[in-house]
């Protein structure tokens, strides 16, 4: 059990400074560590909560103007994919769905990072998105928060399809910064109140979650601090790296028991 608490506070540090430094990412890191030692069910209810306080930090700390016409389809939507997350959860094959979200993170994303011309050919993806209409934008932002509510449901993954989005859309790290924070805070509320309604928050938990608050609480400071000395170039860069390192995380904790059922 000491083991358990252990890797608990580790995960819970390492997480609590990625997410401070990026905004989001909090549930890949943490899963990395917990899915090891942790039920499923369990790893992905302090997932919620962790990440859940550590937007509260982040929005203390690192405030940015928010534009809430550009928010508001995300928030739309994902508030209407948290209930359907949380209604799969029970039902889920969770190797499976991590197994294609990490491979879907694992091609994509480093394909964006070492392009031979990234530089010259993100204006032109940026460009072609924007070439849609205002209401096509909307209704694209709002799909987007529809996938980024359910996997909060699922286990407090809400920002990593709304920072692909907004990577692909070429945003400022600000403006990105500013959605990413804002939609992850009010989806993992939204979250965290239906497990407490549907009795999914236990009393055994307290315990897990008495230790997960301090251990990420400094990591999570230091996180913000560092956010705000980095260039736009490397803020993209360091999303882009989080997101394939938590797709192989996903891969590596899911794809060896999926063959294994599979053989």
């Amino acid at each position: 059990m000491d083991t358990v608490y252990l890797v608990v506070a580790l995960g819970a540090a390492v997480a609590g400074f990625v997410q401070g430094l990026s905004g989001f990412a909090f549930g890949m890191v943490a899963m990395s560590f917990w899915a090891w030692v942790l039920d499923p069910r369990l790893a992905a209810t302090l997932v919620v909560f962790g990440a859940l306080l550590g937007q509260v930090l982040a929005a203390v700390t690192v405030r940015r103007a928010v534009d809430v016409k550009r928010l508001l389809p995300f928030l739309v939507g994902g508030l209407a994919g948290v209930p359907l997350g949380v209604a799969l959860l029970p039902y889920l094959d969770m190797d499976g769905f991590k197994t294609m979200l990490g491979l879907l993170l694992v091609c994509w994303c480093p394909a964006m990072l070492w392009a031979a011309h990234v530089s010259k050919t993100q204006p032109k993806i940026q460009s072609s998105i924007q070439s849609n209409t205002s209401a096509k934008h909307r209704l694209a932002d709002g799909a987007v928060g529809v996938a980024g509510g359910m996997l909060g449901g699922l286990g407090g993954f809400t920002g990593v399809v709304p920072t692909l989005w907004c990577t692909l859309r070429g945003f400022d790290k600000d403006s990105q910064r500013a959605i990413i924070q804002n939609f992850n805070l009010a989806m993992l509320l939204t979250t965290m109140g239906t497990y407490l309604a549907k009795g999914m928050v236990t009393r055994d938990m307290l315990p897990l979650f008495a230790i997960v608050a301090p251990a990420m609480l400094i990591p999570t400071l230091w996180g913000a601090k560092l956010y705000i000395g980095i260039s736009e170039a490397r803020f993209r860069q360091i999303v882009l790296v989080l997101l394939s390192l938590s797709g192989l995380a996903m891969l590596g904790s899911s794809l060896p028991r999926l063959l294994e059922r599979m053989g």
